[in-house]
């Protein structure tokens, strides 16, 4: 990663902040970005190779500012986003138009950008889910997203396949993040279940009975975007232990 500099949205926790130092300690340049400018300035200090910037993903603007402020970037990682649940028939149009901004507008304009500015070699990566492999109950809105993420990842790969450039998404299960600690909170709110048992119930999706480290989705980047995986193009590389 010696040379290379990477941007990772939705820097300032979970995943993106995993992301961040892991690709910061293989040698390379990192910046983030995100809404939350104290969370991202946390994680820079972790590292003298990271730098944070303000950026809405969901922004034509902000996006292209985001871009000209990092300067050239070899690696592109669009891990923003946002999940929320409730019932279908209970789903507003203010939910569901707010779950496809974040989570798929915003791979959109932060992949477009991203190619816009590579001149030869490059890599963009999308952090999406199983549930964009599966359908989950009550996260429709979310689901639908993740899917078309996909959409996105398998048309852009063919668009540069004759390129030294390389399109592929993650899909992990649930992680151990804040996201996730938000999603026990609703749960046991909704279910009177107490923090452990809603844990529980998503722990037993995956059939290793345990919520995935964001190491893990870090180690499948670190993969994507080193010497040996050119050939991997257009692909979802599942962390789901099983369940898919």
């Amino acid at each position: 990663m010696k040379g290379k500099r990477v941007l990772v949205t939705g820097g300032g926790s979970g995943a993106g902040a995993d992301l961040a130092l892991g690709f910061a300690e293989a040698g390379a340049e990192v910046v983030i970005c995100g809404r939350r400018l104290e969370a991202l300035t946390a994680v820079a200090g972790r590292h003298p190779s990271i730098r944070a910037l303000h950026c809405d993903v969901t922004n034509e603007d902000s996006v292209m500012g985001l871009y000209a402020a990092a300067g050239p970037v070899d690696i592109v990682i669009a891990n923003a986003g946002q999940a929320d649940s409730a019932p279908f028939h209970k789903t507003s149009l203010d939910n569901w138009n707010r779950m496809l901004a974040v989570n798929l507008t915003g791979v959109f304009l932060t992949f477009r950008e991203g190619l816009r500015q590579m001149n030869g070699w490059g890599r963009l990566v999308a952090v999406a889910s199983t549930a964009g492999l599966k359908g989950y109950a009550k996260v429709a809105p979310y689901a639908a997203a993740k899917h078309g993420v996909l959409g996105i990842v398998r048309s852009l790969a063919l668009e540069v396949a004759r390129r030294p450039i390389t399109v592929n998404a993650i899909c992990p299960g649930f992680l151990d993040t804040e996201m996730t600690a938000h999603s026990i909170k609703v749960i046991s709110e909704k279910t009177g279940r107490s923090p452990a048992e809603a844990r529980a119930v998503l722990e037993g999706l995956n059939p290793q009975g345990r919520l995935f480290q964001p190491s893990e989705v870090t180690a499948a980047a670190l993969y994507l975007c080193g010497a040996g995986a050119e050939g991997v193009n257009g692909q979802s590389l599942t962390i789901a232990g099983g369940e898919l």
